[in-house]
């Protein structure tokens, strides 16, 4: 029992030197140390997130634990304060720090450290993260005779990821838009949901906000415009194969479902539709002039793989009769029984006695397109 006494008052006297050698050695340090200035500083100064905590970094440890009650947030903002470790405090948004703005953090006269030496009052500066900008927009601004579509929408470049904000995108005067990004979203890529109207200018503006940010704090980051092709605005090429790539690229489906047959009589150019979309495209010759193919809206009315005109004496190959009487209809270039078939040089020129014709090989193809029933639109 003795000995277990002796023991603890050892150990008791041990820790009651330490402790004094402790207090004396803060005592002899102070006068050194009050003439230290104490350095504070932020970890980060720039390109601070809005979620992200400021942490000051202190040169000694921190006595007072009210001292941060006395900091200072400029523009003012809610935020908590922690201590680690007594030479950092971190401090944290309650909500978010607003994008693109400088904060300024005032430190009051009056903290002191372990060291006993006071903290001077000082600021501290830092600035949040920039919002994503657009570096480049598809149909470039003022573009004019744009083609938009699947393949070919807007497409929209940020300098950097999107992610963690909420873009929104305003072209007047579509209603609804379809968007599409990429998994770094850097990419937006959009669509009307309703038809695009042609020789239409269209205005585009951008506005972008933090995620967590209420709705009013959108702020405007871009804005162009652009105008759509006008079909009468068209230069037909004289190179006839040119002139199939336009009408791939330039025709507009008059009706956007299922199948129908294109005719442009001015262009001397057929082109296939189905769902909306320009399969292909192939000259023609029409009637001509006096005995014109008539315009207006028509269908397949039946069809036959060789029929034969008993007026003209000839047979029209891939025959496609586009009224009930047989009197006009859809072939291939006609040929007589004897084996002459006429040549493809008047492919592009108002020749026939009113059907529409078309060349080996294409008149197969829109044979084996278009069932009874398909639409045939002629203008």
């Amino acid at each position: 029992m003795v000995r277990k006494f002796k023991k603890s008052l050892k150990i008791f006297l041990l820790l009651l030197i330490v402790i004094i050698g402790f207090l004396g050695a803060a005592y002899g340090l102070q006068a050194q140390f009050q003439i230290v200035k104490t350095e504070v500083s932020l970890e980060k100064r720039v390109e601070v997130a809005p979620d992200e905590s400021v942490v000051v970094d202190f040169s000694f440890p921190v006595l007072s634990s009210d001292y941060a009650n006395g900091i200072k947030i400029s523009p003012t903002t809610g935020v908590n304060f922690q201590w680690e470790n007594s030479g950092k405090l971190k401090i944290t948004p309650q909500k978010f720090w607003s994008p693109e703005t400088s904060y300024q953090i005032t430190l009051p006269q009056g903290g002191v450290t372990l060291v006993l030496s006071q903290i001077e009052q000082q600021q501290l500066n830092f600035s949040t993260v920039s919002y994503p900008r657009v570096v480049a927009m598809s149909p470039a601004q003022g573009a004019q005779e744009v083609l938009l579509d699947m393949e070919a929408p807007i497409v929209v470049d940020f300098d950097k990821s999107t992610q963690g904000f909420f873009i929104k995108f305003m072209v007047d005067p579509w209603s609804d838009i379809a968007y599409q990004n990429n998994p770094d979203k850097t990419e937006f890529r959009l669509l009307p949901k309703e038809s695009v109207r042609d020789g239409q200018q269209y205005n585009v503006k951008i506005y972008i906000k933090y995620a967590q940010a209420p709705d009013a704090d959108y702020v405007p980051i871009y804005e162009s415009n652009f105008e759509t092709f006008s079909p009468a605005s068209v230069v037909w090429e004289k190179n006839y194969e040119l002139r199939l790539v336009q009408a791939k690229k330039y025709a507009r489906a008059k009706i956007t479902a299922g199948k129908y047959i294109d005719i442009n009589l001015s262009a001397q150019v057929m082109t296939i539709f189905q769902e909306g979309k320009a399969l292909n495209a192939y000259m023609i010759s029409s009637g001509k002039r006096g005995m014109d193919t008539p315009k207006g809206t028509f269908k397949i009315e039946n069809k036959t793989p060789r029929a034969w005109s008993k007026e003209y004496g000839l047979y029209m190959p891939n025959w496609m009769a586009i009224v009930p009487s047989g009197k006009f209809g859809i072939h291939e270039l006609p040929e007589w029984p004897g084996g002459y078939k006429e040549g493809a040089a008047h492919l592009g020129t108002p020749v026939s006695h009113g059907c529409v014709r078309l060349g080996v090989g294409a008149a197969k193809t829109v044979y084996d397109f278009a069932p009874i029933g398909t639409p045939v639109v002629i203008y």
